[in-house]
Formats: C-alpha cells, structure tokens, sequence
C-alpha cells in the first residue's frame, strides 16, 4: 500500500507506447492504492481490509502493454475512495447526511449491495464510515478522481479512433476466489452479453487464455461494468472487453502479496496484448480499404 501524504495526486497515470501507437488501451480503474491520511482517518476499517476490494498490482501485470503499442492508463486513487467502474453519480442515499439531488442514481443494483460510486461496504468487514458523510464529499471525490480519469479515457479512445479509426479498450479487473468451491474459471470475459464488443474479438482473448491451459468464462458472474457497457460501441468502431483475473493465479489474497506466479502470468498477459494489438492492426488495415 502507497500511504501518501496530503499533496495534490494524479488521480490516474498514463503510460503511453514505446512506439507508434496501436488502437489498444488497457484500463485499470481499480488498482489504485493511495490511501491518503485523511481517508483513513475517515474509515472505520484498517488500511488492509480497505485494500481488500483493491484490484491489487493489475496495472503491474499489465506494464508490458505499451513495449507492445498499447496505451496504459490506470487509477491512482483506491475503489473503495472512488469506484470509476460505476456511473458517476450512483449514491446510496442512507451513506449521506443531506438530501441527494435528483440526478443521483440511487436505486441501481450496485447501489443496493453498497457498491456504488462512493462504496458503503468493503466485502465482509462491514460499513467503511463510522458515520454519515456530507454530500460535499462524495462531489469532490467524483470531481477529483472519477471525472479526470474518464475524461482521460475518453480522450485517448478519440485519439485512437482519430488516428486508426478503431478502438478496443480492454478493461482490467482482478476477481477473487474462495476457497471450498470447487474449480472457479480463472479468467471471466465482460462483453455486456455481445454488445460491447465483437464476437471476434472475445474469441481472440479467450484464445490466447485457454492455450495457455486456463479456464474461462464468459460474462458469468461478470458481465462487464460501466466502462465496458458505456465505452463499447462496436458499430462506432469503439470495442470494450473487460478481463476478470482470478487474484489466486498471482497473490496471496491474505497478505495481499505478489507470488510466484506473478512473472508467468505477465507472460500470458502479454501473449493476449500481442493478440488484441494484431487484432487491432488488421482492424485498421481493414478501415483504410474502405
């Protein structure tokens, strides 16, 4: 965990390619891990039951991306400070003091598990707040961090598709396992049930994991969240896959620490950013015939 001090933060980083850019960008909106002082004094949980809903080291897995032409873009800021896989404005009203304006999504099935834009509960060790927040916090946080990295992933999905006139943003996430329940698929391909991307393109992916031995599935239990439904317009040249990776395949999930099998699974990772971007230069070849 990053413990920072109270300095201004990038909310996000990018990293761009060693090279000419291919029309690949890999999100990362939950492996942030700044937790400022002022959070943690806010949380009633301690730092590591906080990290526990934290897509821990994904961005590392994926630092290879741009030595392959694509573009990655990660948050800096923790999911359980700012959920960016979640609209903008979906509260859960019983976590504020004041009155919620009407444009807040409070209803949304996210929102009722207490998973919402600002989160209420971290997995089983209950409520984060001790007490009710102000709306005013919610507002900054949303401002601060969800706003600039969106307008920074949608500023490189227009660059891409300026500049190839295709996109496929492959939106990383790490899932947990729990033990006792017997084989659980090690990876879960999002396409919002077909409509975030090509068929193609989920077979691609799916492909270049199975080779490798592991088992995958396909939107069950995760079919894709707001990145890959709002970002994912296949007949606007735009295509968004969200990947699920089991945390057992790379860390301790008790210790939140890398293991040996981190390095072999950058590897593979690498392997599936070698197939998307080849995916992706033959989709662009394919624009400028037409």
């Amino acid at each position: 965990m990053d413990r920072m001090s109270e300095r201004a933060i990038p909310p996000f980083h990018i990293v761009e390619p060693d090279g000419p850019p291919a029309p690949l960008i890999v999100a990362s909106a939950h492996s942030g891990r700044n937790y400022t002082d002022t959070f943690l004094r806010m949380s009633r949980l301690g730092a590591h039951a906080l990290r526990r809903s934290e897509d821990c080291y994904v961005e590392q897995l994926f630092e290879g991306a741009p030595r392959q032409g694509g573009t990655l873009l990660h948050a800096t800021f923790p999911r359980a400070y700012c959920d960016a896989n979640r609209e903008a404005w979906e509260l859960d009203p019983t976590m504020f003091r004041d009155p919620l304006p009407d444009w807040c999504n409070t209803t949304s099935q996210k929102v009722r598990a207490g998973f919402g834009t600002i989160a209420r509960i971290v997995s089983r060790d209950g409520p984060i707040y001790p007490r009710a927040l102000p709306f005013s916090e919610a507002e900054a946080r949303i401002r601060t961090c969800w706003q600039p990295y969106h307008d920074a992933l949608a500023q490189l999905v227009h660059d891409r598709l300026e500049h190839h006139g295709c996109c496929i943003v492959l939106d990383a996430h790490s899932m947990p396992v729990a033990p006792g329940r017997g084989r659980q698929p090690d990876f879960v391909l999002g396409n919002a049930w077909g409509t975030a991307c090509t068929p193609q393109l989920t077979s691609i992916v799916e492909h270049a994991l199975t080779s490798h031995g592991y088992a995958v599935a396909r939107n069950v239990p995760f079919a894709g969240g707001y990145v890959t439904r709002h970002y994912g317009r296949p007949r606007r040249g735009v295509q968004a896959l969200q990947l699920e990776i089991s945390r057992a395949l790379y860390m301790d999930q008790t210790t939140l620490q890398p293991h040996a099998g981190f390095a072999p699974l950058q590897a593979v990772l690498m392997d599936v950013v070698t197939s998307i971007v080849r995916h992706g230069g033959m989709m662009t070849t394919q624009h400028a015939a037409e």
